[in-house]
């Protein structure tokens, strides 16, 4: 999962970049990026870490520009290092940046066919890359010295008769303007807003709402799946359908984890989508266990906490922050490595005894996908003096991985693939354990808008809903996924490559 935004401005948009990378940095913690453009001259800092730590000011004098993109990433198939941060560029044609959210499912034959046939070079295992360059030769074979919008528009129905899988993105083309664009199905979330101006209005693209929020900016509409959007340098904006049969399915593991509460994706509130998750699991527990003994709801902070209060309400019982987060520590879904894991869980939390001590618990997360976490939060709460320890989890079982855009484990990795929920229970050491329904959790989702009748559920289901996903794709995924994958080492060496094309020379 990443992270992207684009900024079309009256004057210098790095530091909206930068503000906008930081607040949609809980999307990926790997790598982090700027591309801004001014004269025709493109500036480019992109390096491994956080947002704080890969731009100084340095990186923001030279980070020049009304119009940029910007994009945080964590990898996708197991692989890092500064070459593969975003984003990605290419000089020809007009000189082309490109920022994406997703994973392309037909990466490796799409490579196959763009060094073969379209005479192009891909430096990196990145599929990013590979969209780059399917990209550019589609604009090049528009054969225009200035490209018009159609000319845009036209290049993106190239990309999505090319392309399957889940992808939002965000292109800078020198000297012409912005480009945003979202997949047939619209798997990946991409929102766009504006602001107005004494100098005139400025257009802002991003992953989540709450980028366009924190700027000022005030949200017009989600990129609807299939479209394009056109903003030019001058500030007019096109918009356009390039896909021939586009049909809304957004993943719904945005609504169960990954998400800001605070973010509104396909008009759906993604806070009240949490707090129906929340009510619809206590329905449950009050079917299953009327009698239950619950003495308090304790969420596994932070994005199990808006069901948490939820579901604690409905059943009537105590609610509390019984678990402390260290927020210095990453979330631990996007950690390399089964040990890396289990060493960042008992770093980044820690029990309040007198909540547990002598009580019944009810832990709520938001899911389950390894178990690493939820097996030590239980010990943790035994501990600490907890008589029994209960676990819900506001999603169904994770049993399937996810092929557009999330790196879910290979699925001997995720606890509940092969195994019942009663033996998950056990593996995971609580005394009992309650999934919610996938009818549930897709009603929650669903009520915020009711246009919205379909969602990517893979990863509960093993429905691809792209299609092009065969079982040598999953092993071959598989085989990249695997912790034994993700533990060599990372070089933090930073990458200070400043791009661009003036006057026919790279600067």
């Amino acid at each position: 999962m990443c992270g992207i935004v684009g900024i079309v401005s009256k004057r210098d948009v790095n530091l909206q970049l930068y503000d906008a990378l930081t607040i949609l940095q809980h999307r990926g913690q790997d790598a982090a990026g700027i591309v801004t453009c001014e004269d025709g001259r493109m500036s480019q800092q992109k390096a491994n870490g956080l947002v704080q730590d890969v731009f100084r000011t340095r990186h923001m004098q030279r980070l020049v520009g009304s119009m940029g993109i910007g994009h945080v990433r964590y990898p996708t198939a197991g692989s890092s290092g500064p070459a593969l941060a975003q984003p990605f560029y290419v000089n020809s044609p007009y000189g082309i940046a490109l920022a994406h959210n997703g994973n392309l499912t037909n990466a490796d034959k799409l490579s196959e066919d763009l060094f073969k046939t379209d005479l192009r070079h891909v430096n990196t295992d990145s599929d990013s890359e590979v969209l780059l360059n399917v990209f550019a030769h589609e604009l090049q074979s528009q054969g225009k010295l200035i490209p018009t919008p159609d000319d845009m528009f036209a290049s993106v129905t190239g990309v999505h008769k090319r392309v399957t899988g889940g992808y939002a993105v965000v292109v800078l083309i020198a000297n012409y303007g912005l480009l945003a664009f979202r997949d047939p199905n619209g798997i990946r979330p991409l929102v766009y807003g504006k602001r107005e101006t004494e100098e005139g209005t400025e257009y802002m693209v991003a992953s989540e709402s709450v980028a366009l929020d924190v700027l000022g900016f005030d949200l017009i509409d989600d990129v609807a799946p299939g479209e394009a959007i056109y903003i030019t340098d001058e500030g007019e904006l096109h918009r356009r359908q390039c896909a021939d049969n586009p049909r809304l399915r957004p993943c719904i593991f945005e609504h169960v984890y990954f998400a800001r509460p605070d973010s509104i994706m396909d008009g759906i509130s993604v806070y009240k989508a949490r707090l129906r998750q929340g009510e619809k699991l206590a329905d449950k527990i009050l079917r299953e266990r009327p009698n239950h003994d619950i003495d308090v709801v304790i969420p596994i902070p932070d994005s199990s906490r808006v069901a948490g209060q939820a579901l604690a309400q409905k059943l009537g019982v105590k609610f509390r922050e019984g678990l402390v987060k260290n927020r210095y520590i990453g979330r631990t879904f996007i950690m390399p490595g089964q040990q890396q894991r289990k060493k960042s869980v008992r770093q980044k939390l820690n029990p309040i005894e007198l909540e547990f001590k002598g009580k019944n618990v009810l832990l709520v997360d938001d899911s389950i996908v390894r178990g690493t976490t939820c097996q030590q939060i239980i010990q943790m709460a035994r501990d600490a003096g907890a008589k029994k320890v209960y676990f819900a989890s506001a999603a169904p079982a994770v049993k399937f991985p996810n092929v557009y855009g999330i790196d879910m484990p290979t699925a001997t990795e995720l606890i509940a693939h092969g195994r019942t929920d009663e033996e998950v229970c056990r593996e995971i050491g609580a005394d009992w354990l309650i999934y919610q329904n996938l009818e549930d959790l897709i009603a929650a989702s669903a009520e915020g808008n009711n246009k919205v009748t379909e969602f990517d559920c893979a990863v509960f289901t093993g429905e691809y809903c792209a299609g092009d996903v065969t079982q040598e794709y999953l092993d071959k995924l598989a085989a990249m996924r695997n912790d034994s994958a993700k533990t060599g080492k990372k070089s933090n060496k930073q990458m200070e490559l400043p791009i661009g094309l003036h006057n026919g020379a790279l600067s």
